[in-house]
C-alpha cells in the first residue's frame, strides 16, 4: 500500500519558521512530481511549490521565502517556510505523482499550519 505521511504543521508567530516533512512509503516507483498544496476553509486548493528531476515551480507568493526540496533516497519532500505571514495560515497537503506507463496521484492527509499576527 502506497502511502504519504506528513509531518510538521504547527502554530507560529508572523515571521517565524516551519519546515513540512512528507514521506512516500510502500510500493511507489518512478516519482515524477512532489509537491505541496495548500487549502484554506472555502477556498480553492492551491499549488504552493512543486519540484520535478528537472523543474521546480514555486506560487507567487511564497516566491522567496519557502524552498522545496526532495530526498530521492527517502522518497521524502520538504517545505522549508520562512518569513511567514498570517495569509499562509491553511491545510498543506503533500502531493505526489508516480508511476510509468500509468501515472497515480496521491495525497497526504493534510497538515495544519497557522500563522498569528
Amino acid at each position: 500500500q502506497v502511502q504519504l505521511v506528513e509531518s510538521g504543521g504547527g502554530s507560529v508567530q508572523a515571521g517565524g519558521s516551519l519546515r513540512l516533512s512528507c514521506a512516500a512509503s510502500g510500493s511507489i516507483f518512478r516519482i515524477r512530481t512532489m509537491g505541496w498544496y495548500r487549502q484554506d476553509p472555502g477556498k480553492q486548493r492551491e499549488l504552493v511549490a512543486s519540484t520535478t528531476d528537472t523543474n521546480t515551480n514555486y506560487a507567487d507568493s511564497v516566491k522567496g521565502r519557502f524552498t522545496i526540496s526532495r530526498d530521492h533516497a527517502k522518497n521524502t519532500v520538504y517545505l522549508q517556510m520562512n518569513t511567514l505571514k498570517p495569509e499562509d495560515t491553511a491545510v498543506y497537503y503533500c502531493y505526489v505523482q508516480y508511476g510509468w506507463p500509468n501515472v497515480a496521484d496521491l495525497w497526504g492527509q493534510g497538515t495544519q499550519v497557522t500563522v498569528s499576527s
